[in-house]
């Protein structure tokens, strides 16, 4: 079954087979014929046949519920590995009669339990109209991740038979490491004691002052404002500096070599956590893996870029 965001469910692409009622059904109805040839059971004609009529329309009506449907997929949202994933699918009904008893179903298994873990949702379309609903699975393993396959199916009216039709979403979604429990401090690299230097340089030497405010005892001459010195002595003002806005942002780079001698999958948790941390203190951070730099920065784009690239490492 090919990939695709979007499927229709044709008569190529629903199947359809009895139930175990169905089955009983079935052989109930062969009961019924024997023993009304054998014994000439005009009321029993009757009944098999209506049963038989019944059965048949029910199954017409089961698949008829399913065929003609479109299903569609919002685009699924990254998530921490660990974390539910939400899968956010619409089914769309161009039909005058409302589509009952639809249950949509995903299975994922669980490596660590060697089982299979199934979950599903059940909802009725109206006519002409559509409906959403989520499914939610989880995965431990981070990086780019295909959605996991979705059954639709259905067994109204009568539940003999079962329809349903598999699809296959073409989306992916980026999972992200799972960030550290208890991180320890964020390291303070030579790099951010230099970018502190130079901003504590800057506020003392920069020609680019952002504020003025009067004269204090203390004040480095060279803050005056001279110019304005002739203008204050005749109109009996006080003098007034120049001072300097301090940077608030400080630059910090995460180095994967910080993170001690821990595995590989711990060692890219830690930097999660740090990435977040970061983030959270509105710093200016960078991050370096092997063969990969990513400049400091600050702000949400900043740490997409960084736990993508911690998720792709």
């Amino acid at each position: 079954m090919p990939l695709a965001d979007q499927i229709k469910l044709t008569q190529h692409n629903v199947y359809i087979l009895p139930t175990g009622p169905g089955l009983m059904l079935v052989a109930t109805l062969v009961t019924l014929l024997i023993a009304s040839i054998n014994y000439q059971l005009s009321l029993g004609y009757v009944l098999t046949f209506s049963l038989a009529g019944s059965a048949l329309v029910g199954m017409f009506m089961a698949h008829n519920t399913l065929r003609g449907l479109v299903m569609d997929l919002g685009s699924p949202t990254a998530q921490f590995a660990g974390s539910p994933v939400a899968m956010d699918i619409r089914l769309h009904n161009p039909d005058k009669s409302v589509r009952y008893a639809l249950i949509l179903a995903i299975k994922q298994s669980q490596k660590s339990k060697n089982t299979l873990v199934k979950t599903e949702l059940c909802t009725d379309v109206p006519a002409q109209g559509s409906c959403s609903l989520q499914l939610t699975f989880t995965t431990q393993q981070r990086g780019l991740q295909r959605l996991p396959s979705v059954t639709i199916e259905t067994r109204y009216p009568l539940g003999s038979v079962k329809v349903w039709a598999y699809w296959r979403p073409a989306a992916q979604v980026m999972i992200y490491p799972r960030p550290e429990a208890n991180p320890p401090p964020l390291p303070l690299s030579t790099d951010m004691v230099s970018a502190e230097n130079r901003h504590a340089e800057q506020a003392q030497n920069s020609a680019d002052w952002g504020a003025i405010r009067s004269y204090r005892r203390g004040d480095p001459l060279k803050q005056v404002i001279w110019k304005k010195a002739a203008k204050a002595d005749q109109s009996g003002d006080a003098l007034v500096v120049r001072i300097a806005q301090p940077n608030a942002q400080k630059e910090l780079y995460l180095d994967i070599n910080q993170t001690g001698t821990l595995s590989t999958e711990a060692r890219i948790s830690r930097l999660c956590a740090w990435v977040l941390e970061a983030q959270a203190q509105g710093l200016s951070y960078g991050l370096r893996l092997p063969g990969l730099d990513i400049s400091p920065a600050a702000g949400l784009t900043q740490q997409r870029r960084c736990l993508e690239a911690l998720a792709l490492c």
